[in-house]
């Protein structure tokens, strides 16, 4: 597998390395993930520091927010 890194890699590999890594539908809980990865695919960040911000600010928020909607969907049921 080839390095991922910024210097090994162009600017054109980059973006087709995150084209395919998100797939046809790069958008996820109202994020554009595709605009996410802009400062990797230009040269300004590795993936792993991109994705550690991503998960420093949003941990358990997704989570937390589906058990919300559960929970509200059970209380109307009974």
């Amino acid at each position: 597998m080839k390095s991922l890194l910024i210097k090994d890699t162009t600017v054109s590999e980059r973006a087709q390395i995150v084209r395919e890594a998100l797939g046809a539908d790069g958008d996820c809980e109202g994020i554009d993930l595709s605009d996410m990865y802009d400062d990797y695919i230009y040269g300004l960040k590795e993936l792993a520091e991109i994705n550690r911000e991503f998960s420093e600010k949003h941990a358990g928020a997704v989570v937390a927010g589906e058990l919300m909607e559960q929970r509200e969907q059970k209380q109307c049921l009974y």
